[in-house]
Protein backbone atom coordinates (compact mmCIF):
# COMPACT_ATOMS: atom_id res chain seq x y z
CA UNK A 1 0.00 0.00 0.00
CA UNK A 2 1.38 3.78 0.84
CA UNK A 3 4.36 4.59 2.88
CA UNK A 4 2.09 7.42 3.56
CA UNK A 5 1.25 7.69 6.47
CA UNK A 6 4.29 6.73 8.41
CA UNK A 7 6.04 8.63 5.56
CA UNK A 8 4.43 12.07 5.17
CA UNK A 9 0.69 12.25 6.52
CA UNK A 10 2.01 11.21 10.01
CA UNK A 11 2.72 14.62 10.84
CA UNK A 12 -0.63 14.96 11.58
CA UNK A 13 0.14 13.32 14.49
CA UNK A 14 4.14 14.38 14.86
CA UNK A 15 6.37 12.45 16.92
CA UNK A 16 10.00 12.56 17.58
CA UNK A 17 9.75 8.85 18.02
CA UNK A 18 8.27 8.34 14.82
CA UNK A 19 10.84 10.67 12.58
CA UNK A 20 9.20 11.01 9.18
CA UNK A 21 10.81 9.40 6.49
CA UNK A 22 11.71 11.52 3.57
CA UNK A 23 13.39 10.66 0.24
CA UNK A 24 16.89 12.04 -0.45
CA UNK A 25 19.69 10.53 1.85
CA UNK A 26 22.17 12.74 2.95
CA UNK A 27 25.01 12.38 0.34
CA UNK A 28 27.76 12.32 2.82
CA UNK A 29 29.38 8.94 2.00
CA UNK A 30 32.55 9.49 4.61
CA UNK A 31 29.30 8.26 7.30
CA UNK A 32 29.18 5.04 7.98
CA UNK A 33 25.99 3.36 6.33
CA UNK A 34 23.18 0.90 8.27
CA UNK A 35 23.75 -2.07 6.36
CA UNK A 36 23.12 -5.02 8.78
CA UNK A 37 21.81 -6.10 12.41
CA UNK A 38 25.27 -6.31 13.07
CA UNK A 39 25.66 -2.50 12.89
CA UNK A 40 21.91 -1.74 14.22
CA UNK A 41 23.57 -3.88 17.63
CA UNK A 42 26.13 -1.52 17.55
CA UNK A 43 24.41 1.87 17.03
CA UNK A 44 21.69 0.76 19.94
CA UNK A 45 24.12 -0.11 22.23
CA UNK A 46 25.57 3.52 21.97
CA UNK A 47 22.59 4.78 21.97
CA UNK A 48 21.42 3.34 25.35
CA UNK A 49 24.58 3.63 26.66
CA UNK A 50 26.68 6.48 28.89
CA UNK A 51 27.67 8.57 25.98
CA UNK A 52 25.04 8.42 23.37
CA UNK A 53 26.17 11.70 22.06
CA UNK A 54 29.00 10.14 20.48
CA UNK A 55 26.66 8.79 17.28
CA UNK A 56 26.18 12.24 16.14
CA UNK A 57 28.46 12.80 13.00
CA UNK A 58 29.57 8.92 12.62
CA UNK A 59 26.33 7.64 11.10
CA UNK A 60 24.65 8.48 7.63
CA UNK A 61 21.35 10.09 8.39
CA UNK A 62 18.89 11.70 5.67
CA UNK A 63 18.40 15.46 6.30
CA UNK A 64 15.18 15.26 8.05
CA UNK A 65 16.56 12.48 9.98
CA UNK A 66 19.96 15.07 11.06
CA UNK A 67 17.05 17.90 11.36
CA UNK A 68 15.03 16.13 13.41
CA UNK A 69 17.57 15.30 15.80
CA UNK A 70 19.32 18.92 15.90
CA UNK A 71 15.69 20.02 17.39
CA UNK A 72 16.27 17.58 20.10
CA UNK A 73 20.05 17.99 20.70
CA UNK A 74 21.18 15.52 18.73
CA UNK A 75 21.73 12.38 19.19
CA UNK A 76 22.37 12.79 22.49
CA UNK A 77 19.11 14.75 23.20
CA UNK A 78 17.06 11.87 21.54
CA UNK A 79 18.32 9.09 23.94
CA UNK A 80 17.31 11.39 26.89
CA UNK A 81 13.86 10.81 25.27
CA UNK A 82 14.36 7.38 26.50
CA UNK A 83 14.66 8.05 29.99
CA UNK A 84 10.41 7.57 31.10
CA UNK A 85 11.46 3.96 30.34
CA UNK A 86 14.20 4.03 33.17
CA UNK A 87 17.53 2.52 32.55
CA UNK A 88 18.32 0.02 29.44
CA UNK A 89 18.61 -3.72 31.27
CA UNK A 90 18.73 -5.67 28.38
CA UNK A 91 19.52 -4.90 24.90
CA UNK A 92 18.13 -8.14 22.72
CA UNK A 93 19.67 -8.85 19.10
CA UNK A 94 18.36 -6.42 16.35
CA UNK A 95 16.93 -8.06 13.43
CA UNK A 96 15.77 -6.98 9.62
CA UNK A 97 12.46 -6.59 8.63
CA UNK A 98 10.33 -4.49 5.84
CA UNK A 99 8.04 -1.55 7.99
CA UNK A 100 5.83 0.31 4.90
CA UNK A 101 8.34 -0.41 2.43
CA UNK A 102 11.63 0.81 4.12
CA UNK A 103 14.50 -1.40 5.57
CA UNK A 104 14.50 -1.58 9.63
CA UNK A 105 16.29 -3.01 12.18
CA UNK A 106 14.05 -4.07 15.21
CA UNK A 107 15.82 -4.10 18.13
CA UNK A 108 13.66 -5.33 21.47
CA UNK A 109 14.84 -3.60 24.60
CA UNK A 110 14.30 -4.17 28.62
CA UNK A 111 13.78 -1.29 30.88
CA UNK A 112 13.32 -0.67 34.19
CA UNK A 113 10.33 0.32 33.54
CA UNK A 114 8.94 -1.62 30.76
CA UNK A 115 9.25 -3.37 27.20
CA UNK A 116 9.59 -1.64 24.33
CA UNK A 117 11.09 -2.48 20.60
CA UNK A 118 13.23 0.23 19.37
CA UNK A 119 13.22 0.45 15.44
CA UNK A 120 15.78 1.81 13.39
CA UNK A 121 14.06 2.63 9.74
CA UNK A 122 16.69 3.18 6.83
CA UNK A 123 16.90 4.43 3.23
CA UNK A 124 19.67 3.76 0.97
CA UNK A 125 21.88 2.81 3.95
CA UNK A 126 20.71 6.18 6.08
CA UNK A 127 19.28 6.33 9.12
CA UNK A 128 15.79 7.68 8.09
CA UNK A 129 14.00 7.70 11.30
CA UNK A 130 13.39 6.25 14.89
CA UNK A 131 10.55 4.37 16.28
CA UNK A 132 9.25 2.52 19.21
CA UNK A 133 6.96 -0.60 18.33
CA UNK A 134 5.47 -3.45 20.77
CA UNK A 135 7.12 -5.74 22.25
CA UNK A 136 8.64 -8.47 20.53
CA UNK A 137 10.97 -10.69 22.78
CA UNK A 138 8.51 -11.99 25.17
CA UNK A 139 5.49 -11.35 27.10
CA UNK A 140 3.98 -8.14 26.30
CA UNK A 141 3.07 -5.51 29.16
CA UNK A 142 -0.21 -6.28 30.90
CA UNK A 143 -3.17 -4.29 30.98
CA UNK A 144 -3.27 -1.72 33.80
CA UNK A 145 -5.98 -3.84 36.72
CA UNK A 146 -8.67 -1.77 37.99
CA UNK A 147 -11.21 -2.31 40.44
CA UNK A 148 -12.97 0.23 38.95
CA UNK A 149 -12.88 -1.27 35.69
CA UNK A 150 -12.41 -4.26 33.64
CA UNK A 151 -10.20 -4.95 31.03
CA UNK A 152 -11.49 -7.40 28.46
CA UNK A 153 -10.13 -8.59 25.20
CA UNK A 154 -12.15 -8.50 22.24
CA UNK A 155 -10.30 -8.84 18.68
CA UNK A 156 -12.17 -6.87 15.56
CA UNK A 157 -13.03 -9.00 12.68
CA UNK A 158 -11.63 -8.44 9.31
CA UNK A 159 -13.13 -9.77 6.20
CA UNK A 160 -10.48 -11.20 3.81
CA UNK A 161 -7.52 -10.58 6.30
CA UNK A 162 -8.27 -11.89 9.76
CA UNK A 163 -8.83 -9.79 13.11
CA UNK A 164 -7.65 -6.88 14.54
CA UNK A 165 -6.13 -7.30 18.45
CA UNK A 166 -9.20 -4.90 20.71
CA UNK A 167 -9.72 -4.08 24.16
CA UNK A 168 -13.03 -3.58 25.57
CA UNK A 169 -12.47 -1.49 28.90
CA UNK A 170 -15.91 -1.09 30.76
CA UNK A 171 -17.16 -0.44 34.48
CA UNK A 172 -17.23 -3.12 37.07
CA UNK A 173 -20.73 -2.75 37.66
CA UNK A 174 -23.94 -4.50 36.04
CA UNK A 175 -24.65 -1.94 32.95
CA UNK A 176 -25.86 -1.48 30.46
CA UNK A 177 -23.31 1.20 30.03
CA UNK A 178 -23.00 3.62 27.30
CA UNK A 179 -19.72 2.73 25.06
CA UNK A 180 -17.32 4.68 22.33
CA UNK A 181 -14.98 3.18 19.80
CA UNK A 182 -11.84 5.04 19.37
CA UNK A 183 -10.50 5.83 15.57
CA UNK A 184 -6.65 6.80 15.74
CA UNK A 185 -5.43 9.23 13.68
CA UNK A 186 -2.66 8.67 10.27
CA UNK A 187 -0.32 5.95 10.31
CA UNK A 188 0.05 2.14 11.46
CA UNK A 189 -1.34 2.28 15.15
CA UNK A 190 -1.64 0.08 18.17
CA UNK A 191 -4.89 0.35 20.10
CA UNK A 192 -3.30 2.74 22.68
CA UNK A 193 -2.46 5.60 19.57
CA UNK A 194 1.29 5.19 21.39
CA UNK A 195 3.32 7.97 20.55
CA UNK A 196 6.81 6.94 22.26
CA UNK A 197 6.09 6.79 25.91
CA UNK A 198 2.43 8.56 25.53
CA UNK A 199 -0.58 6.18 25.45
CA UNK A 200 -3.58 9.21 24.63
CA UNK A 201 -6.01 6.22 24.35
CA UNK A 202 -5.21 4.66 26.91
CA UNK A 203 -6.07 7.61 28.80
CA UNK A 204 -9.84 7.75 27.34
CA UNK A 205 -10.26 4.47 28.19
CA UNK A 206 -9.08 4.31 32.08
CA UNK A 207 -10.70 8.03 32.25
CA UNK A 208 -13.80 7.20 30.60
CA UNK A 209 -14.49 3.63 32.08
CA UNK A 210 -13.56 5.38 35.64
CA UNK A 211 -16.54 7.71 34.85
CA UNK A 212 -19.30 5.04 33.61
CA UNK A 213 -18.31 5.01 29.93
CA UNK A 214 -17.17 1.58 28.09
CA UNK A 215 -14.54 1.89 25.68
CA UNK A 216 -13.34 -0.11 22.76
CA UNK A 217 -10.13 0.65 21.17
CA UNK A 218 -7.96 -1.50 18.52
CA UNK A 219 -4.77 -1.78 16.49
CA UNK A 220 -5.20 -0.02 13.19
CA UNK A 221 -5.67 -1.93 10.07
CA UNK A 222 -2.12 -0.68 8.76
CA UNK A 223 -0.61 -1.83 12.18
CA UNK A 224 -1.51 -5.51 11.92
CA UNK A 225 -1.77 -6.02 8.33
CA UNK A 226 0.63 -2.88 6.78
CA UNK A 227 2.46 -5.70 4.64
CA UNK A 228 -0.62 -7.05 3.09
CA UNK A 229 -2.17 -3.66 2.40
CA UNK A 230 1.46 -2.57 1.20
CA UNK A 231 0.21 -4.81 -2.43
CA UNK A 232 -3.17 -2.87 -2.90
CA UNK A 233 -3.10 0.30 -5.09
CA UNK A 234 -6.78 0.82 -4.66
CA UNK A 235 -6.97 1.47 -0.74
CA UNK A 236 -8.28 4.55 0.55
CA UNK A 237 -9.54 6.25 3.86
CA UNK A 238 -12.84 3.79 3.58
CA UNK A 239 -10.30 0.79 4.04
CA UNK A 240 -8.20 1.34 6.19
CA UNK A 241 -10.66 3.13 8.81
CA UNK A 242 -14.33 3.87 7.90
CA UNK A 243 -15.10 0.28 7.11
CA UNK A 244 -13.53 -0.93 10.77
CA UNK A 245 -15.34 1.86 12.66
CA UNK A 246 -18.90 0.84 11.60
CA UNK A 247 -18.11 -3.04 12.08
CA UNK A 248 -16.76 -1.91 15.65
CA UNK A 249 -19.49 -0.33 16.55
CA UNK A 250 -21.86 -3.31 15.54
CA UNK A 251 -19.67 -5.99 17.81
CA UNK A 252 -19.70 -3.70 20.62
CA UNK A 253 -23.58 -3.96 20.01
CA UNK A 254 -23.89 -6.88 21.19
CA UNK A 255 -21.87 -7.52 24.27
CA UNK A 256 -22.70 -7.83 27.63
CA UNK A 257 -22.95 -5.09 29.95
CA UNK A 258 -23.08 -2.40 26.84
CA UNK A 259 -26.49 -0.53 25.69
CA UNK A 260 -26.67 -0.93 21.87
CA UNK A 261 -28.69 2.46 21.59
CA UNK A 262 -25.61 4.60 23.38
CA UNK A 263 -22.85 3.70 21.30
CA UNK A 264 -20.80 6.59 19.98
CA UNK A 265 -17.67 7.05 17.82
CA UNK A 266 -14.80 8.91 18.55
CA UNK A 267 -11.82 9.99 15.79
CA UNK A 268 -8.81 11.68 16.39
CA UNK A 269 -7.08 13.81 13.79
CA UNK A 270 -7.57 11.66 10.59
CA UNK A 271 -9.91 9.54 12.33
CA UNK A 272 -11.55 12.88 12.96
CA UNK A 273 -11.84 13.90 9.84
CA UNK A 274 -13.10 10.24 9.19
CA UNK A 275 -16.17 10.69 11.57
CA UNK A 276 -18.95 12.45 8.78
CA UNK A 277 -18.33 9.36 6.40
CA UNK A 278 -18.89 7.23 9.39
CA UNK A 279 -21.80 8.69 10.34
CA UNK A 280 -23.11 8.51 6.86
CA UNK A 281 -22.90 4.65 6.62
CA UNK A 282 -23.86 3.54 9.90
CA UNK A 283 -26.82 5.41 8.92
CA UNK A 284 -27.05 2.30 6.73
CA UNK A 285 -26.31 0.00 9.26
CA UNK A 286 -28.41 -2.38 11.83
CA UNK A 287 -27.07 -0.32 15.07
CA UNK A 288 -26.47 3.53 14.50
CA UNK A 289 -24.71 5.25 16.44
CA UNK A 290 -25.80 7.44 19.31
CA UNK A 291 -23.45 10.29 18.62
CA UNK A 292 -19.66 11.76 17.34
CA UNK A 293 -16.52 13.33 19.26
CA UNK A 294 -14.21 15.03 16.84
CA UNK A 295 -11.03 15.34 18.38
CA UNK A 296 -8.28 17.66 16.54
CA UNK A 297 -10.68 17.13 12.81
CA UNK A 298 -9.17 19.61 9.86
CA UNK A 299 -12.08 20.24 7.60
CA UNK A 300 -8.83 21.24 5.05
CA UNK A 301 -7.38 18.87 2.15
CA UNK A 302 -4.54 16.71 4.29
CA UNK A 303 -1.69 18.02 1.50
CA UNK A 304 -2.53 21.43 2.48
CA UNK A 305 -2.30 20.72 6.08
CA UNK A 306 0.73 18.73 5.24
CA UNK A 307 2.49 21.52 3.81
CA UNK A 308 1.82 23.54 7.22
CA UNK A 309 3.00 20.93 9.21
CA UNK A 310 6.63 21.50 7.35
CA UNK A 311 6.67 25.17 7.08
CA UNK A 312 6.06 25.24 10.93
CA UNK A 313 8.54 22.72 11.63
CA UNK A 314 10.85 24.08 9.04
CA UNK A 315 10.78 27.22 11.15
CA UNK A 316 11.73 25.67 14.71
CA UNK A 317 15.67 25.26 13.05
CA UNK A 318 17.82 27.83 13.88
CA UNK A 319 18.84 28.06 10.00
CA UNK A 320 17.70 25.43 7.13
CA UNK A 321 20.66 23.94 5.47
CA UNK A 322 20.81 23.85 1.73
CA UNK A 323 19.93 20.00 1.75
CA UNK A 324 17.16 20.59 4.00
CA UNK A 325 15.96 23.45 1.62
CA UNK A 326 16.34 21.05 -1.32
CA UNK A 327 14.14 17.99 0.56
CA UNK A 328 11.68 20.45 1.74
CA UNK A 329 10.89 21.50 -2.19
CA UNK A 330 10.91 18.21 -3.06
CA UNK A 331 8.13 17.19 -1.18
CA UNK A 332 6.32 20.50 -2.26
CA UNK A 333 6.95 19.48 -5.89
CA UNK A 334 5.69 16.13 -5.14
CA UNK A 335 2.39 17.69 -3.65
CA UNK A 336 1.80 19.73 -6.86
CA UNK A 337 0.91 16.32 -9.01
CA UNK A 338 -2.16 16.67 -7.03
CA UNK A 339 -3.25 19.66 -8.68
CA UNK A 340 -4.06 17.50 -11.71
CA UNK A 341 -5.67 14.33 -10.14
CA UNK A 342 -7.04 13.05 -13.72
CA UNK A 343 -3.11 12.70 -14.59
CA UNK A 344 -2.56 10.17 -11.97
CA UNK A 345 -2.51 6.27 -13.10
CA UNK A 346 -3.16 3.67 -10.41
CA UNK A 347 0.45 2.72 -10.10
CA UNK A 348 1.14 6.24 -9.49
CA UNK A 349 1.94 7.45 -5.90
CA UNK A 350 2.37 11.15 -4.70
CA UNK A 351 4.30 11.65 -1.20
CA UNK A 352 4.30 8.07 -0.56
CA UNK A 353 0.51 7.24 -1.41
CA UNK A 354 -1.20 5.85 -4.29
CA UNK A 355 -3.37 7.99 -6.43
CA UNK A 356 -6.60 5.88 -5.19
CA UNK A 357 -6.04 7.64 -1.83
CA UNK A 358 -6.08 11.18 -3.02
CA UNK A 359 -8.65 10.79 -5.43
CA UNK A 360 -10.90 9.28 -2.66
CA UNK A 361 -9.98 12.53 -0.60
CA UNK A 362 -10.57 14.29 -3.47
CA UNK A 363 -13.90 13.58 -3.70
CA UNK A 364 -14.67 14.00 -0.07
CA UNK A 365 -16.67 16.88 1.06
CA UNK A 366 -16.00 16.96 4.94
CA UNK A 367 -18.23 19.53 5.20
CA UNK A 368 -21.22 18.86 3.15
CA UNK A 369 -21.16 15.28 5.27
CA UNK A 370 -20.47 17.01 8.32
CA UNK A 371 -23.91 19.02 7.67
CA UNK A 372 -25.83 15.14 6.99
CA UNK A 373 -25.31 14.40 10.85
CA UNK A 374 -28.38 14.63 12.81
CA UNK A 375 -27.07 13.15 16.16
CA UNK A 376 -25.03 14.96 18.73
CA UNK A 377 -21.44 16.04 17.89
CA UNK A 378 -18.34 17.16 20.18
CA UNK A 379 -16.05 18.79 18.40
CA UNK A 380 -12.73 19.09 20.55
CA UNK A 381 -9.13 21.67 19.83
CA UNK A 382 -6.20 21.80 21.56
CA UNK A 383 -5.35 25.77 21.04
CA UNK A 384 -1.47 24.81 21.20
CA UNK A 385 -1.80 22.58 18.32
CA UNK A 386 0.26 23.04 15.25
CA UNK A 387 -1.05 20.13 13.42
CA UNK A 388 -4.71 20.92 12.78
CA UNK A 389 -4.97 24.54 14.30
CA UNK A 390 -7.57 26.94 15.49
CA UNK A 391 -7.80 27.84 11.82
CA UNK A 392 -9.71 24.43 11.42
CA UNK A 393 -11.20 24.98 14.75
CA UNK A 394 -12.93 28.68 13.69
CA UNK A 395 -14.12 26.91 10.07
CA UNK A 396 -15.83 23.92 12.31
CA UNK A 397 -17.15 27.40 14.29
CA UNK A 398 -18.48 28.88 11.14
CA UNK A 399 -20.23 26.12 9.59
CA UNK A 400 -21.76 24.51 12.81
CA UNK A 401 -21.36 26.29 15.50
CA UNK A 402 -25.48 28.07 15.29
CA UNK A 403 -26.45 24.08 14.88
CA UNK A 404 -28.02 22.90 17.98
CA UNK A 405 -26.71 19.51 17.56
CA UNK A 406 -23.00 20.42 17.82
CA UNK A 407 -20.90 21.50 20.91
CA UNK A 408 -17.14 22.81 19.98
CA UNK A 409 -14.83 23.28 22.80
CA UNK A 410 -11.42 24.60 22.87
CA UNK A 411 -8.39 24.07 25.50
CA UNK A 412 -5.45 26.84 25.79
CA UNK A 413 -2.57 24.90 26.77
CA UNK A 414 -3.32 21.58 25.18
CA UNK A 415 -1.21 20.19 22.36
CA UNK A 416 -2.61 17.94 19.07
CA UNK A 417 -2.90 15.33 22.07
CA UNK A 418 -5.03 17.33 24.38
CA UNK A 419 -1.98 17.40 26.92
CA UNK A 420 -0.26 20.09 28.40
CA UNK A 421 2.73 21.99 26.00
CA UNK A 422 3.14 24.81 23.60
CA UNK A 423 3.15 25.12 19.60
CA UNK A 424 7.08 26.39 20.02
CA UNK A 425 8.05 22.69 20.84
CA UNK A 426 6.94 20.85 17.88
CA UNK A 427 7.34 17.40 18.59
CA UNK A 428 9.51 17.96 21.31
CA UNK A 429 6.09 18.02 22.85
CA UNK A 430 5.95 14.77 23.08
CA UNK A 431 8.81 13.38 24.48
CA UNK A 432 7.71 13.89 27.95
CA UNK A 433 5.64 12.39 30.35
CA UNK A 434 1.94 13.37 30.23
CA UNK A 435 -1.82 11.78 29.95
CA UNK A 436 -4.57 13.46 27.96
CA UNK A 437 -5.71 16.15 30.01
CA UNK A 438 -8.42 15.23 32.70
CA UNK A 439 -11.30 18.35 31.73
CA UNK A 440 -11.18 16.81 28.22
CA UNK A 441 -12.14 13.44 29.82
CA UNK A 442 -14.37 14.66 31.85
CA UNK A 443 -16.17 16.63 28.97
CA UNK A 444 -16.47 13.55 26.54
CA UNK A 445 -18.12 11.68 29.76
CA UNK A 446 -20.26 14.12 30.52
CA UNK A 447 -21.57 14.81 26.80
CA UNK A 448 -22.30 10.62 26.54
CA UNK A 449 -23.93 10.34 29.95
CA UNK A 450 -25.92 13.24 29.42
CA UNK A 451 -27.53 12.02 26.10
Amino acid sequence: MRNSLMKYASLMMAMILMLTVCAGAAAEQEKRKMENASNADEWMAAFLGDHPEELDGVWLMTAQMEAAAALSGGIGGLAKQMSALGKAEKILSAYEEELQGYKAFRVPCIFSAGQVDLLLIVQDGAIAGLQTGAYTGGTEEEETESDVFDSIELNLPIPSLGELPGILTVPKEEGPFPAVVLLQGSGPSDKDESIGNLKPFRDLAEGLSSRGVAVYRFDKRTYVYGAELMAKKDISLEDETIEDAVNAVQLLAGQDRIDPNRIYVLGHSLGGNAIPAIAGKLKQSPVKARGYIMMAASPRPLDVLMREQYDFLYSLLPEITAEQQAEKDELFTELDKLKDLDSLKEDDAVAGVYASYWKWLATYDILKAAEEITEPVLLLQGEEDYQVTMTDFRIWQESFGEKANWQMISYPGLTHLFMPGQKEEGSAAYTREARVDEQVIQDIAGFMLAE
